[in-house]
């Protein structure tokens, strides 16, 4: 995956003359603080540099990412047209860029940040490309507060780590509020970040939420430790990803928990399983991690004898759904 072209232009435009060194120690910093999931006050795209950074190392993967997310919301709730998005901790618009490529009836956004180098840069990369000026306004995730308009969709990506845990229900259950439609909230594909995925559904589900996906199902989750919920999507990296990371394979997985939540009616019954890891394939037979409908997680394993079950099993991949009734 790749990000859409008009947005590639606008950063190749904006990290000309900036020297290569730079950003590579810039997105070396960043990648630190994220994997250690720092919390000490600062905010993590504290000037001009490091939002350049991040947009040069780190918005392809977050874009795919939710790209990913949004198709598969999209995929359970076909009906799904929204007209209006919140976006919150919204870097710089990377959920709008997702969102407008997804559902052509987008209108409005409103996108809430609290750095202001990735907010402005973000104003930047969007100007004229949505057919609507997006509502870009300044503030931070922990004092969201009732002047957040409702929306048809409203997101959340790459933001739980952020807060402490006392503070990620209060949150969700604000975004929830404020939700017409579906909310999509999206985490770091690691055991820390389906953690707090699964301490999200929980509230969402007794909040009243249907679950649109990636779970076919609002049953506790069938996954245990050391196992954990999470998908991957293949991002092809530019010339300047390559540098800024000091890369020599021109693309990265990029592993990423999710689920979204529902206001519309729940999936029509029955709901097709999840597919919850690459397939096993050999001669004749593929072997499939399945969450399915009724709550369980099962392997199946189909053969030629399976027939169409079979063939589609063969084409399916990891984080798609399947149906093989």
């Amino acid at each position: 995956m790749e990000l859409p072209r008009p947005l590639r232009a606008a950063i190749d435009a904006e990290l000309s003359g900036v020297p290569s060194e730079a950003l590579r120690t810039a997105s070396e910093v960043l990648s630190g603080r994220y994997r250690a999931e720092t919390r000490d006050g600062r905010l993590h795209l504290s000037d001009d540099l490091f939002a350049k950074a991040y947009v040069a190392a780190r918005m392809p993967a977050t874009f795919a990412a939710l790209s990913d997310a949004l198709a598969e919301t999209a995929s359970a709730l076909p009906d799904f047209a929204p007209r209006r998005l919140l976006d919150v901790g919204a870097g710089p618009g990377t959920a709008l860029w997702a969102a407008g490529e997804r559902f052509e009836t987008l209108q409005e956004a409103t996108l809430l940040e609290a750095s202001a180098p990735i907010r402005a840069l973000g104003e930047r990369l969007g100007q004229g490309q949505f057919g609507f000026e997006p509502d870009w306004r300044a503030g931070t995730i922990d004092r969201a507060g009732a002047d957040l308009p409702a929306a048809d969709l409203v997101t959340l990506s790459y933001v739980l780590d952020e807060l402490a845990p006392p503070a990620r229900r209060a949150l969700v259950e604000l975004l929830w509020a404020r939700t017409q439609g579906v909310l999509l909230i999206v985490e770091p594909g690691t055991p820390a970040g389906w953690a707090r995925i699964l301490e999200a559904r929980r509230a969402l589900i007794e909040a009243g939420a249907a679950i649109a996906a990636p779970c076919p199902h609002e049953s506790e989750c069938p996954v245990e430790a050391p196992d954990w919920c999470h998908f991957s999507r293949r991002v092809a990296r530019s010339r300047v990803h390559l540098r800024t990371k000091s890369a020599e394979v021109p693309w990265e997985d990029e592993k990423f928990s999710y689920v979204a939540a529902t206001r519309l009616a729940a999936p029509a019954a029955p709901r097709p399983a999840r597919i919850l890891a690459p397939p096993d394939t050999g001669s004749g037979k593929v072997s499939l991690k399945l969450c399915e409908e009724d709550g369980a997680l099962r392997r199946r394993l189909l053969t030629k004898r399976d027939g169409e079950s079979f063939r589609r099993a063969r084409r399916a991949d990891w984080g798609e759904t399947i149906d093989l009734a």
